[in-house]
């Protein structure tokens, strides 16, 4: 039964990893195949590992949020830049998912975060154009490394739960 609970939980990963490249929330699907698992066949895992992997989420998930604004702010870019990324990558997801659902969704998110900061660092009388430019451009390169940094967790839970399963 092992072999199986940790068969189910990285294909649950895999298809996390591609509900990650397209905005959604992937790492906890692998968290919430565990935890079914877990209550069909108790003791399959150990809570301490099942902790770890919901840990490894919430990180995930705050670096996702956080990551346009940090590259805005590492770029140079204003408070009010920041906050142009956040509101700019979610706006761009959620715009970009009816043009084309699983690459508008990560585009959009991308494109929206650095025309966010750009717009909003750009509202700062001294700044040029070619500044709030390189601003944006921090916040897209932002996001894309959340994306990879969001991917590459989900595939650490899906291993550490695979892994998991097979405990003595």
């Amino acid at each position: 039964m092992t072999l199986l609970a940790g068969a189910i939980v990285i294909c649950c990963g895999l298809v996390g990893m591609l509900l990650t490249l397209a905005g959604l929330p992937g790492p906890w699907l692998p968290v919430l195949a565990a935890l079914v698992i877990q209550w069909q066949l108790p003791g399959t895992y150990n809570w301490w590992t099942i902790g770890a992997a919901v840990a490894i989420g919430v990180l995930a998930e705050i670096a996702e949020f956080f990551a346009g604004a940090v590259g805005a702010a590492k770029a140079g870019g204003t408070k009010r830049a920041a906050a142009g990324a956040l509101v700019g990558g979610l706006l761009g997801a959620i715009l970009g998912t009816p043009v084309f659902p699983i690459v508008g969704t990560v585009l959009g998110a991308i494109v929206g975060a650095g025309v966010g900061a750009a717009l909003m660092d750009k509202t700062k009388v001294e700044r040029d154009w070619k500044q709030a430019l390189h601003v944006g451009t921090g916040a897209a390169v932002g996001r894309v490394v959340a994306t990879a940094i969001k991917s590459g967790a989900t595939l650490l839970i899906s291993i550490i739960l695979a892994v998991g399963a097979f405990r003595e």
